[in-house]
C-alpha cells in the first residue's frame, strides 16, 4: 500500500472511530489564526507558583516535590518560551531540584510508609530520582554539557533501578490507582521518563562504561514490557527514541507511529482516554470521549519528533486543533480520568497544566519546523 493509500485509510479510519467528536473544539481556524505563546507561559508561570505555595507540595528542607502533572512538564517545557534568561519562577523549580538532589542523603521522601502501604518511601525515591534527572538532563541539553548535579541526579537514579523480579530494569513508582502517571502500568512510565532522560543527556553520558550493565537493564524492561503497553506509555518511548534511536527498531517503531496515526480523531487531536486504553480492552469507553490537550500535545511533538513533516496534513490538523482549543487564559483543557473534579479549581487543573506544557512543546516544534 502507498502512502497516498495509507493516508486515506488512516482518515477514513478516524471518521469511523470519532465521528460524534466533530463537535468537540472550537470551529476550524483561519489560515492566518495563530496561538498565544504569552498567555501560555502566563499560564504556566502562574501554575507553578501555585503549586511552590501549596501546602500539599510541601516537604522538608524548605523543599517542595516535583509533580507529573505540573511542575515536571513545566520544566520541559517553559524554556521553549523565553528567548534566553529563564523566568524567576523557572530558576526556583531548577533551584528545587537540585537542592533536593544535593541533599537527597538528609531529605524524607516524598511520601512516608503507611500502615496500609509500607511501599510509599522506596516508590517515592524510585520516582524523584527519575523525575530529577529528566530535569537536569534537559536543562543541561540545551547547554551542551552534562553538570555536575546532573551527574549526581542520573547517578541516585542507578541507584534505584531495580535489579531482580519482573520489574528489573525499571523503577519504583508511585502508585495511587490514578491514570495516567500513577496506575499499575506507569512502572513502563517512569521507565521511558528514564529513557528519555539518557537520551537527551549530553557528553554522551548513555555510552559510559560505568552505566553499560544498567542500560542494559533498562533497555530489556523497555522490550520485555513494550506489547502489553497502552499507546499513553509506548508514544513516551517514542519521545525517547526520537533522540536514542536503537530504543527501538525500525519495524516496531513504524507500527507504533501508524497506531497513534491510526488513532487521531476527525477532529484532528487525539483522546487521552484513548491512549491510556490499555491493550485488548473494550473500545467502548474511549469511542466517544473527546480530543484533549495533553494527548493531542504529546502525540503531535512526538510525531513531528520523529521527523514527520510540518505540513503532512495528519500534522496539520493536529496544529489546527491545538491552535482552535487554546483557551483565553492560555491553557488547553484535559480533564482528569480518575475523578470529576471543578476544572476552574487549583486541583481540577491539574491535567491541563501538563496539556498545557505538552501543547507549548508541539507548537514550537512545529514552528521550528517551517522557519
Amino acid at each position: 500500500m502507498n502512502r497516498s493509500m495509507r493516508l486515506t485509510v488512516r482518515i477514513l479510519a478516524g471518521v469511523l472511530v470519532a465521528a460524534s467528536c466533530g463537535g468537540c473544539s472550537r470551529p476550524e481556524a483561519k489560515a492566518d489564526e495563530s496561538w498565544d505563546p504569552t498567555a501560555a507561559a502566563a499560564y504556566l508561570d502562574r501554575r507553578a507558583d501555585w503549586w511552590m505555595q501549596w501546602q500539599g507540595a510541601a516537604r522538608d528542607h524548605e523543599t517542595f516535590c516535583i509533580s507529573c502533572h505540573t511542575t515536571l512538564p513545566y520544566a520541559l517545557a517553559r524554556a521553549d518560551l523565553r528567548p534566553q534568561r529563564a523566568s524567576d519562577t523557572e530558576r526556583r523549580i531548577l533551584d528545587n531540584v537540585v537542592r533536593r538532589v544535593r541533599l537527597w542523603n538528609e531529605t524524607g521522601p516524598y511520601y512516608k510508609d503507611r500502615d496500609a502501604d509500607p511501599h510509599k518511601s522506596v516508590e517515592s525515591r524510585g520516582t524523584e530520582s527519575v523525575l530529577n534527572a529528566l530535569v537536569l538532563s534537559q536543562r543541561d541539553a540545551r547547554n551542551g554539557h552534562l553538570s555536575e548535579d546532573a551527574r549526581t541526579a542520573l547517578a541516585l537514579m542507578w541507584t534505584q533501578q531495580q535489579t531482580r523480579g519482573d520489574r528489573a530494569g525499571a523503577w519504583p513508582w508511585l502508585q495511587f490507582g490514578l491514570r495516567p502517571w500513577e496506575a499499575d502500568d506507569s512502572y513502563y512510565y517512569g521507565a521511558a521518563l528514564a529513557a528519555r532522560a539518557l537520551a537527551v543527556a549530553p557528553d554522551d553520558y548513555r555510552s559510559t562504561p560505568a552505566i553499560e550493565r544498567n542500560v542494559v537493564r533498562l533497555r530489556a524492561y523497555l522490550d520485555r514490557e513494550y506489547a502489553a503497553q497502552a499507546l499513553a506509555n509506548r508514544a513516551v518511548l517514542l519521545w525517547a527514541a526520537t533522540r536514542w534511536p536503537e530504543l527501538i527498531d525500525a519495524a516496531p517503531r513504524r507500527a507504533l507511529v501508524d497506531d497513534l496515526l491510526r488513532d487521531q480523531r476527525r477532529d484532528g487531536g487525539w483522546s487521552l482516554a484513548s491512549l491510556a486504553k490499555q491493550p485488548g480492552a473494550s473500545h467502548l469507553r474511549t469511542l466517544f470521549a473527546p480530543s484533549d490537550g495533553y494527548a493531542t500535545g504529546l502525540v503531535t511533538l512526538v510525531l513531528l519528533e520523529t521527523g514527520m513533516a510540518r505540513h503532512d496534513p495528519i500534522i496539520e490538523r493536529a496544529v489546527q486543533w491545538l491552535i482552535r482549543n487554546q483557551q483565553a487564559e492560555g491553557f488547553w483543557r484535559t480533564d482528569s480520568l480518575n475523578a470529576r473534579r471543578d476544572p476552574n479549581s487549583d486541583v481540577g487543573r491539574f491535567m491541563s497544566d501538563a496539556a498545557t506544557a505538552y501543547a507549548v512543546l508541539a507548537l514550537t516544534r512545529a514552528s521550528e519546523t517551517i522557519r
